[in-house]
This record gives C-alpha cells, structure tokens and sequence, in this order.
C-alpha cells in the first residue's frame, strides 16, 4: 500500500472543486408566502365592491314618534315580504318628529314613487277590526304601501293611521260632505243593502269649521254602483218609526249599531247613469228619509207672524199641508213696533212649492208645474190658505207650522214688496180654546144673578096682586073658570115661594151658577197650562218642585 502511494503521489491531494458561476438576479420581487393576503385584499375588495352594487335604495322617514322602531332590527315590509331594514332613527332638528333611515333591497328604487306610503304597524283596535296583533312578540315594523305615481322621490312623511286599503286594492274612493262625523271612525263599515262593501279611509275638519269631509272606498265590483245620483247616509244605530203599520225598526247591521257605518243608495225613479268617477263629492245626509227625498230645485222664503206663545217650534220644524211636508222652518225671531207698542213672532220658512202643487189640475195634462206661482198663491190666499200653530207631539211639546183653508178667515193678501213676503195667519187650536173659554168666563162674571133673582121675585109679586084683584072682580064668573083662576093662584104661590130669597131652589140656582163661573175660570187655566205643557194630556201635570 506504501508503494501505491509513493507511486503515485498526487493522488493523495483532494479533486479540485468547480468554479462557482454567478446567477443573473431573479425578477420576482413577490415572495410566494405574500400570496395568501393577495388574495385575500382581492377578495375583499370584490366583496366590498359587490355590496355596493347589490346594496339598494336609502330613504328617510319622517314620523311623529319612534314607537316600536330599532335601528338595526326594524324591517320595512311589504305584504309581509321584507325588503329592508331600518339603520338610523334620530330627532329632527326641530324636535317635532323623528327621521327614520332605511336601506331597502336592491331594485327598491323603481317603486319609490311621490305617493308611496310608509306607516308603523303595531298592535291597533279602529272602526271595529283588530289589527297588528302579530308585532306583540316580533316587534313594530314599517308596512309600505306602493304607490302609482311616476315621479321618484326618497324623502317620505309617514302616515301615523295604517292605511284601510292597499294601493293595488280594486275600488274607487269618495269623498262625502257633512255638518258633523256622528258616531263614525277609520274603518266605519260602508253598506249597500246591507252588504259590507267598503270602509272609511279617513276624514277632516272642513277650514271653515262648518262641517266635516270625509273619504270611503267602495270595492270592486260594488264601486260600479255609485252614480252621480247615488245618495248616502249615516246608517249608525237604530232608526225607530211610529206610522199606521206600526212600529218600524231599520238597522244596518250590529256593526253599524255599535261602531257606526254609513249606508248609499240610488233612487229607483232616477235614470240610470255611468258609474261616478274616482274622488267623486257626495252628501252625507242624516237618514235615509232625508237621502232618499226628491231634490227641491225651487224654494221660496216667507215669514210668518204670530201673535201667540211658540214654545215648541224650532228651526228644522216642518211645515205641513193636510200631511204633506212643504217647507220648513228657517228661524225664530221677535220684532217689535214702536207705533203700536206690541211685540210679534216672525217666523222665516222655505217653501218649497213644487211639493205643493207639482201639476195643474185643470188644462191640458201636458205634466207642466204652474205656470204663474205667484198668482197661484194669491188665489189660494184669497179662498182662505192660512198658516196656523198646531201641536205635533203631545208627549214632546213639539209644534209644527199647518197650512190650511180657512173659508171664515179675515181677508188678506200676501205682499210682494217685501223681503221676505209676509203669509197671512191664523190663532192656533189651543189659542183660539183658551180664548173661547176667557170669553164665556168673562160674560159670566159680568152676570148679575142677585139681579135677575130679585127681577123674578118683584114679577111674581106682581103677578100674585094681580090675580088678587081678578079673584075680587071675577064673582059673577061661572064655577069653572073661577076653578081655574084658583089653580093658577095656587101656581103662582109655589112659584113665590120658589122664588123667595131663602128657598132652595133659588139657593140652589145661585151655587149651580156660582159652579158655571168656577168651571169656567178652570177651563180659562187649563188652556193656559196646555198651551205650555200640551203632553199633560197624556203624561198629566207634573208636580212642581218644593
């Protein structure tokens, strides 16, 4: 082995290594491990980007109160579908309301009309029905309503009374004019023969304050039976009637007894006419009786003078003709002249004369009304047409205005002249008793009974001296005829003493006369307690407080 190695001596020296070659530097700054937050940064940014573009419509609300609202937790719904969520509610600078920001879904923007509807749903009993029951345990939540406008728009004001109807709900609304709201409320029930077919949507104060002017919807297919003719009216409670077939009672259901409701119609005589349109004004009269009437185009006004007490009248009341109601009473007044000193009732009325006379009764029937009313109506006056006070309701004490012919009646005639005419008139039932009865009392009290009994007693006497003498001139008379002179003697001797100052019959004769003036000063009260209390004649006197 020594000798390998001294042969070969270079063998024991290490291999020499290879040159190191310089490697031109690499591009790639990026080292692979930066990857993964890379991608994260762009997916993040993806995401972010995405929610921008997904993220929808932001609206502000504004509403008197946050009742019930959260943000962050709030849905917007529409028919129970949520398509949004409440995320901020703050005051407004005012502090008159709060304004409520909500972020709707995406594609929310192409329903944001000028007349889409925002209100808060919580738990809520009006006109009858119960709604938001639901929101006992999941919460308040904003209900949206769609509207129809074509303008956008992206600050709304809310409604503080959820809507009755939806915006896409089939019928038309109406509004209707009256002088007060009665026993009506949101969501008051709308009958047509006494089927429900729509509701109050809401009502305000006229600016004027003299009445009220409320809004209904009918629903399809009901709404096609409101014309221009149709007639509404106040269907609340019980309408009780008294009449020759006896008692009437009409109702429109336990719903319009309890809550109220309004009722509509169209009179059967009336042409038939296109449905009315959308937003259409009607009156809301106060009965059916008053809907149903036929229109009076034509009125006249007159006043009334009276003389006597009108305790009982009052405007509004009617004025009949022999049971036809042809006008009614305006107003009240009193007048006083100071040439004669006294002081008179006036009393103004509308006369409606087509209801008096519609059709002549003598000419050709060609169904025209009287051609001359004026000269009709003197005519009438001139035959004795008279207005005259009469008792409508013993009970009540109520008075109406009776038109009628009186064919004793004064002479009158009906100025033009003046504004309004004056209608002659005449004293009233009650008046013209108790003036009767004022006038027989009074010829009572002025008979001298004391008079007329010494009259009758100085003529008895007479008489009695007379026969006394014939009895003394008659002896030459035959048998008979002085008989009869005895007879008559007698007679008359039962006639004085009949007649003398302390028998009975005279007594008798003087407290039956004495009763005659007591029965009539009686009558005299009577007629004047009547004319105050007329339903003493049922109910009897009432007793006056100690």
């Amino acid at each position: 082995m020594a000798e390998n190695l001294s042969e070969n001596p270079r063998r024991s020296e290490p291999a020499e290594l290879p040159a190191a070659v310089a490697a031109p530097r690499s591009r790639r700054t990026v080292q692979l491990v930066w990857l993964i937050p890379l991608i994260a940064a762009l997916v993040g940014g993806w995401l972010a980007i995405r929610s921008v573009l997904d993220r929808g419509p932001v609206i502000t609300i504004s509403f008197k109160t946050a009742e019930g609202l959260e943000a962050g937790k709030s849905k917007l719904k529409f028919k129970d579908v949520d398509i949004g969520q409440v995320s901020r509610v703050v005051l407004a600078p005012d502090l008159s309301s709060v304004i409520v920001t909500a972020e709707l879904v995406k594609g929310s923007d192409t329903h944001l009309h000028e007349d889409t509807q925002f209100w808060v749903v919580r738990p809520r009993i009006s006109g009858g029905s119960v709604s938001g029951i639901g929101t006992l345990l999941s919460g308040a939540y904003i209900g949206v309503g769609i509207g129809k406008s074509k303008e956008a728009r992206s600050e709304f004001t809310g409604l503080e009374v959820p809507p009755i109807f939806s915006t896409d709900a089939a019928g038309r609304e109406f509004v209707l004019h009256s002088p007060d709201l009665g026993s009506l409320d949101y969501g008051s029930p709308v009958f047509f023969r006494r089927l429900q077919v729509g509701q109050i949507t809401g009502y305000d104060l006229d600016k004027n304050g003299k009445g009220v002017t409320l809004r209904v919807f009918v629903n399809a297919p009901y709404d096609q039976y409101v014309s221009s003719n149709t007639r509404f009216w106040h269907a609340s409670g019980v309408d009780l009637s008294l009449n020759a077939s006896g008692i009437t009672l009409d109702t429109q259901s336990m719903v319009s007894i309890l809550l109220g409701g309004l009722a509509f119609q169209t009179p059967t005589s009336s042409s038939p006419l296109p449905p009315a349109a959308p937003n259409a004004v009607f009156q809301l009269f106060a009965n059916r009786v008053e809907a149903m009437k036929h229109p009076d185009t034509i009125v006249d006004r007159f006043t009334m003078i009276f003389t006597e007490s009108l305790r009982g009248l009052v405007p509004g009341a009617v004025v009949d003709f022999r049971g036809i109601a042809v006008g009614e009473v305006v107003s009240i007044n009193t007048r006083f002249d100071p040439v004669k000193g006294t002081i008179t009732l006036p009393v103004e009325i509308n006369y409606f004369p087509e209801r008096f006379t519609a059709r002549e009764a003598a000419g050709p029937r060609t169904g025209r009304a009287a051609r001359d009313p004026k000269a009709m109506t003197n005519m009438l006056v001139g035959r004795g047409l008279r207005a005259q006070l009469r008792t409508g309701n013993l009970l009540t004490g109520q008075l109406y205005i009776a038109l009628d012919v009186f064919p004793d009646a004064p002479k009158a005639k009906i100025d033009w002249s003046t504004t309004p005419p004056e209608f002659p008139t005449v004293v009233g039932s009650l008046q013209d008793l108790q003036n009767s009865l004022t006038s027989i009392a009074r010829k009572l009290d002025k008979m001298d009974f004391e008079g007329i009994g010494a009259n009758l007693q100085q003529t008895l006497k007479t008489a009695t001296k007379m026969m006394t003498a014939l009895d003394t001139s008659v002896t030459e008379l035959t048998p008979e005829t002085k008989a009869v002179i005895v007879e008559a003697r007698r007679t008359l001797d039962s006639a004085d003493r009949a007649l003398a100052s302390d028998s009975p019959l005279l007594q008798d004769s003087r407290a039956m006369m004495s009763e005659i003036a007591r029965a009539a000063r009686a009558f005299r009260i009577l007629a004047d307690y009547l004319e105050q209390h007329p339903e003493a004649l049922i109910s009897g006197k009432k007793e006056e407080n100690k």
